[in-house]
């Protein structure tokens, strides 16, 4: 029991890290939360790669979690044992929890980092900039995603031991420069000793100041200020303790003996042991009673889960095939209503040429990735810099929206950001199973279909002229309605 206390009051703070493939965010997350210097060539990554071909390339391709303990004097309690970390007992020893979302820095990778960004609403960011290599690839793609999103922001130059000092100073005259442009309006703020850390600290959380550290994963040099500042962070999503529950789901697994287990992110509310919640939606919109059995926060087991925190439910008699990601479980005094349609108030930042009416992009609004058509536009047309008001509609499953989410909009190189105004509930917005439409962007459903004619095909590989009957509308073999072929 007292584990179960202790783990709801620790003070907490999500950091997700991003920047350019090959910045050293990998490294440095396994220097602080392992305590063991890098070789200068890649070991201390390896204690955070979840998958083989991470290992061998060296690069994060999935969203990865670490967390950093402190005590209530600022030490670290992180004590690696053979190279592991015991997580319950860093939780037992720490009165703050930060936890590290790590996330691809390549760009085969975005979509990646968009569903990290998005899903699991970090409360700052870590932009990594390597110092020999300066702002270059992804670099400003993550700025850009960060800005949009109003996620406060902090700057670390790494490998500053094997950087030549002209280039390192380039790389932080371009970095201020690009801090100070009209697109961030940020004031960066070097950190050179522990008197700006907390002056810089103090005043992170205004969105307008935005420190920016200098430090060696092999060297160890100004890693304790680093430190240092991560120990004054405090979580900013308030809990809404006293709301309805709402839990977004982001990940689905199957566990041997457990059943099946579900991850996400509390958004508001309390979660308990054998609540009953509302799981959805389904494709065709319905939500479902489920009941909890088992909760854990931070690999140990807990009694309940508030706004804000991380958990992992096991779920009674549900089966994983019927989960996916983008799923909300609720609690019932909400009443959920899916929806196929939703309006939202969206700026272009970038399109290199115009969107218009039925152009179709991927939409990232919390842990929802799908993609979606525009039915309506309070515009003709868009262009980079145009700001709008769009109505969307799903393509694949209705989903659980609510006014105010963030949405971010991307396709290629399109990138668009905004927020939900309006959600159509499933049944007004002419709700159906596979969302299918013809070139009219109407319901291929309530279309009047012409009677099939039969006509005759003579199949010439056939001994003695044999014949076939096919329709004279449809395709030789057509797939089944539930499968994901007949649902497009």
């Amino acid at each position: 029991m007292n584990l179960v206390i202790k783990g709801l009051v620790l003070a907490r703070g999500f950091v997700a890290v991003v920047g350019n493939v090959d910045a050293g965010k990998s490294t440095l997350l396994g220097v602080l939360t392992h305590g063991e210097l890098d070789n200068g060539r890649g070991t201390a990554r390896l204690k955070l790669f979840r998958h083989k071909h991470e290992i061998e390339t060296g690069r994060t391709s999935s969203v990865g979690n670490d967390i950093l303990g402190f005590d209530s004097k600022g030490n670290i309690v992180n004590k690696p044992v053979q190279g592991s970390l015991d997580w319950t007992k860093i939780c037992e020893n720490a009165t703050k929890v930060v936890t590290f979302i790590d996330l691809a820095g390549h760009e085969k990778y975005l979509k990646t980092t968009v569903f990290g960004m998005t899903g699991h609403a970090p409360d700052f960011t870590m932009l990594m900039v390597g110092a020999n290599m300066g702002i270059v690839g992804m670099t400003k793609e993550h700025l850009g995603l960060t800005l949009s999103l109003h996620i406060p922001i902090f700057v670390v130059v790494t490998k500053i031991d094997m950087a030549p000092p002209n280039i390192l100073k380039e790389t932080l005259r371009l970095l201020m420069k690009m801090l100070k442009s009209p697109g961030c309006r940020k004031t960066p703020i070097l950190i050179k000793n522990h008197d700006d850390v907390v002056f810089s600290a103090t005043n992170f959380t205004t969105e307008t100041l935005c420190p920016i550290f200098q430090v060696s994963n092999v060297s160890g040099e100004n890693l304790d200020l680093l430190r240092s500042f991560l120990n004054f962070l405090s979580a900013r999503m308030p809990a809404h303790v006293n709301d309805p529950a709402e839990f977004q789901i982001d990940d689905t697994y199957s566990v041997p003996g457990v059943g099946t287990v579900v991850s996400g992110t509390a958004l508001r509310g309390c979660i308990k042991l054998n609540d009953t919640l509302l799981l959805g939606p389904d494709p065709v919109g319905q939500f479902v009673p489920i009941t909890v059995k088992s909760i854990h926060r931070k690999r140990m087991p807990v009694k309940e889960v508030r706004g804000g925190q991380t958990a992992s439910f096991a779920l009674k008699k549900v089966k994983k095939s019927l989960l996916r990601k983008g799923m909300v479980m609720v609690a019932p005094s909400l009443n959920p209503v899916a929806c196929w349609e939703f309006e939202g108030e969206i700026l272009v930042l970038h399109h290199p040429t115009t969107i218009q009416v039925r152009y179709q992009a991927m939409v990232h609004c919390g842990s929802v990735r799908q993609t979606a058509t525009i039915l309506e536009m309070s515009q003709d047309c868009l262009r980079t810099g145009d700001r709008a008001t769009l109505r969307f509609r799903f393509i694949k499953n209705p989903e659980y929206l609510r006014p105010g989410q963030k949405i971010v909009f991307r396709e290629g190189r399109t990138k668009a950001v905004g927020e939900v105004t309006k959600t159509v509930p499933y049944a007004a917005s002419g709700g159906h199973q596979s969302g299918r439409q013809n070139v009219n962007g109407e319901n291929s459903e309530t279309q009047p279909q012409k009677p099939y004619k039969k006509r005759t095909r003579r199949n010439s590989r056939s001994k003695g002229g044999e014949t076939r009957t096919y329709p004279s509308n449809a395709p030789a073999s057509t797939p089944p309605q539930d499968s994901p072929a007949g649902q497009l």
